[in-house]
């Protein structure tokens, strides 16, 4: 078999290469390295074929990397909601402009399955919980817009093109090589690197808010279900189909806790309705939060240079936030 992932240079991408490199998959890495890095790639980094091209701008170049290739993950990206609030434009261009451009390559090379990473932000502030795929679709800020339209995409080429797309649609995704950069860094590589280096836990409101939390093996292992079984044309959530509290992962964590401002235009709950995926691929995840959380302990040392967020630098990192999202 012979695949690419874009964006595999990253967070779930380049877990996901891991993984088709242990199922013998010959792996093209495509990736422009803008949030990216080299070193998530360093375990198999002799046995992959890695392109550094920005996928907005280049649609024929592209193309020659997709000649016999049999499946495609879509991975790349941008994220983060206030910077696709101050520059939309770029946003519009990498979610919506490169996934056309990679659905393109892929269509006229004739690919065998084409899996697109969506996002659940494309349920705003869901009116039902579990939110399942029939849910209202309220995007709230561009970022989710751009991966909606992306999702939009893929899904109608399944449809015009009679092309073999999937969407998964991603709720709060954590585990090893998540980032911890930007206003909103993922919140479990804020808590340890704060905890790495003595500092209180910074909880976001009364951190009574809850989220979907699924580790990345689990998502990484449903990708290749989708690849390996999913319905032409189908959405799928993938989540854990649980509620977990940020209170229940800083005390798992352990360590002084601090309180920070409450962020306008975030959800005060998620949670997946994952029946779905669970009837139709046979997938459900099976590291529990307590489990993830030892295994990211065990490896603490992965964020020793992870920047150390206190209350005066988060406030100051999330000025644009109040000011763009404080009036909805």
């Amino acid at each position: 078999m012979k695949s690419i992932v874009t964006g595999g240079a990253g967070f779930i991408g380049s877990n996901l290469v891991d993984e088709l490199v242990r199922l013998d998959h010959e792996v093209v890495v495509i990736d422009n390295l803008s949030t990216g890095q080299l070193s998530n790639l360093d375990k198999v980094k002799n046995k992959i074929k890695f392109i550094n091209i920005e996928i907005s701008n280049n649609e024929e170049t592209l193309h020659k990397y997709f000649k016999n290739v049999d499946w495609v993950f879509h991975m790349a990206g941008r994220a983060d909601i206030v910077p696709s609030i101050t520059n939309p434009s770029s946003y519009f261009q990498s979610n919506v402009k490169g996934t056309l451009n990679i659905l393109e390559a892929s269509r006229k090379a004739k690919i065998k399955k084409f899996i697109y990473a969506a996002s659940a932000s494309c349920y705003g502030i869901p009116e039902r919980y579990p939110t399942d795929e029939k849910s209202k679709i309220d995007p709230q800020y561009p970022y989710a817009l751009t991966k909606f339209l992306g999702e939009q995409l893929v899904i109608r080429w399944s449809k015009f093109y009679d092309m073999p797309n999937v969407s998964l649609r991603f709720f709060n995704v954590y585990g090893p090589r998540s980032r911890t950069t930007g206003a909103y860094g993922a919140v479990f590589g804020i808590f340890l690197a704060q905890k790495l280096a003595g500092k209180p836990l910074t909880i976001v409101g009364d951190g009574t808010q809850t989220r979907d939390f699924v580790y990345v093996y689990d998502v990484v292992n449903a990708v290749i279900a989708a690849a390996q079984q999913g319905k032409q044309g189908e959405i799928y959530n993938v989540g854990n189909g649980k509620e977990i509290s940020v209170n229940l992962i800083a005390d798992i964590i352990g360590g002084n806790k601090v309180s920070v401002p409450k962020r306008p235009g975030e959800p005060d709950r998620s949670i997946a309705d994952i029946t779905k995926i669970k009837t139709q691929l046979n997938w459900q995840s099976k590291i529990s939060i307590k489990k993830g959380i030892e295994l990211l302990l065990k490896n603490i040392d992965n964020w020793k240079d992870a920047p150390v967020w206190t209350p005066e630098t988060i406030k100051e990192a999330t000025k644009n936030w109040f000011k763009l999202l404080g009036k909805s």
